[in-house]
C-alpha cells in the first residue's frame, strides 16, 4: 500500500494544478524534449505524487509529478538504481529535474497485477513471479546498496504503531488512550521488536503488492515483474516485502496460496534460519497491520476519505494471525486485555 504523508491535505487547489507548478512542468517537459506530448492523468495516490502518461507518436513514458517539500524524488532514484542494477525490471529514468520534483520513466504499460488478477489471470503464476523476484532481491543485494536507506528501526516502528492508538483508539473505544494503557502498548511492542530483527537485514520495497507490480510477458525471468512505487524503501528484516505481498490489506489471495509462497520464498535461500525467520515475519506483519489500522482511520477521520475502511476487517484477521506466533505472547496479551474481540473488525461511519 501506498504510504499516506504525514502532512493534511489542506490546499484548495491541488498543487499540481497551480500555475507555478504548471510552468515548471511545462518547462520540465520542454528540456526532455516532451514538451509537446499528449498527456493524461494516469494514477495519484494517497501522498501528493501524481503520475501523467505523455504520448508523441508511438512512444510513451510517464512523468511522476512529485512537489517538494512535500515529496523527494531522490530516494526513487537511488532505489531505481539499485534495482535495475540487479537485472530487475524498474522503469528506465529518461530525464530528472530532483529539486523541483520531476521525472520522466519508462512507461512499463497498464497490466498491474491488481488488473490481471481482475480480468482472471493466473494468480498462482504471478505470485510466484513475485516471490522469486523477492528471492533474487535477498540473494544478491549488497550491504553498500542499502547504505542510503533509511532503517525500520524500533525507533521508527513505535512511531508507526501508534497511529493505532492515536486514531483508532479514541474513534472506536470513545475516548483518549488511557496513559496505562498506552503506556503497555509501548513496553509490549518494545518487548517484541528485537525479535523481528533475528532475520537478516535486507530491503524492503514497502509497498510491495499487487497495485505496484506490473507483468512484462516479453521479458524473461524475474524481468517479467515490473515495479512500481518502491521510493519508501528501507532497510529491513527480510520478509517485510514477503509479507506485504501474501498478506495485502485489499485483497485475499486464494485458499492455500499464502503457506505455499512462504514455503517457496524460504525454500528459495537454503542458508535462511527458518525459526528466526518466522519470528521476523510475525514482528513485521504485527507492525504493519497495526500502522495500517491506524492509517485507514487517519485517512478517514483527517483526510476525509473513508473507502479504505472497507478493509479493517481483513486487516484486522491479519493483526491477529501475527499476534498467534510464540514471539508476539506480550502484545496479544494486551489486545486481549484491553481491545474486546467485539471491537476488532468494522467500523461505522
Amino acid at each position: 500500500m501506498t504510504r499516506p504523508s504525514t502532512r493534511a491535505m489542506t490546499t484548495p487547489l491541488k498543487l499540481h494544478e497551480q500555475p507555478e507548478r504548471v510552468a515548471k512542468r511545462d518547462e520540465f517537459l520542454k528540456r526532455a524534449g516532451w514538451g509537446s506530448a499528449e498527456r493524461r492523468l494516469l494514477a495519484g495516490d494517497a501522498s501528493f505524487r501524481r503520475y501523467d502518461r505523455l504520448t508523441r507518436g508511438d512512444r510513451t513514458a510517464v512523468l511522476m509529478d512529485a512537489p517538494p517539500p512535500q515529496e523527494d524524488v531522490r530516494p526513487f532514484v537511488a532505489v531505481r538504481k539499485i534495482l535495475g542494477g540487479l537485472g530487475l525490471s524498474a522503469p528506465e529514468l529518461y530525464a530528472a529535474d530532483e529539486a523541483q520534483g520531476f521525472l520522466l520513466l519508462e512507461d512499463l504499460g497498464d497490466d498491474t497485477y491488481t488488473r490481471l488478477l481482475q480480468r482472471g489471470t493466473d494468480e498462482p503464476g504471478l505470485y510466484r513471479l513475485a516471490v522469486d523476484v523477492l528471492i533474487e532481491l535477498a540473494k544478491h543485494i549488497q550491504p553498500k546498496d542499502m547504505q542510503s536507506l533509511p532503517p525500520l528501526d524500533d525507533a521508527r516502528a513505535l512511531d508507526e504503531v501508534s497511529r493505532l492508538t492515536e486514531w483508532w483508539w479514541p474513534t472506536v473505544m470513545g475516548g483518549p488512550i488511557p496513559e496505562k494503557v498506552l503506556n503497555d502498548y509501548r513496553a509490549a511492542w518494545r518487548q517484541v521488536l528485537p525479535r523481528g530483527r533475528r532475520a537478516p537485514e535486507s530491503i524492503g520495497l514497502f509497498d510491495y503488492h499487487v497495485d505496484n507490480l506490473l507483468w512484462l510477458p516479453q521479458r524473461q525471468g524475474v524481468a517479467a515483474c515490473g515495479l512500481l512505487d518502491f521510493q519508501d524503501a528501507v532497510r529491513v528484516p527480510m520478509g517485510f516485502d514477503l509479507m506485504s505481498l501474501l498478506q495485502d490489506a485489499r485483497r485475499d489471495l486464494m485458499p492455500g496460496l499464502e503457506p505455499e509462497l512462504y514455503e517457496r520464498f524460504v525454500t528459495g535461500l537454503p542458508g535462511l534460519d527458518r525459526a528466526a525467520f518466522a519470528d521476523a515475519f510475525a514482528v513485521l506483519g504485527a507492525e504493519r497491520h497495526s500502522r495500517i489500522i491506524g492509517t485507514f482511520l487517519r485517512l478517514w477521520k483527517r483526510d476525509g476519505k473513508p473507502a479504505y475502511l472497507v478493509h479493517l476487517p481483513r486487516v484486522w484477521r491479519q493483526l491477529e494471525s501475527a499476534l498467534a506466533a510464540p514471539a508476539m505472547a506480550p502484545l496479544k496479551d494486551w489486545f486481549d486485555t484491553y481491545v474486546p474481540r467485539a471491537k476488532r473488525g468494522a467500523v461505522s461511519m
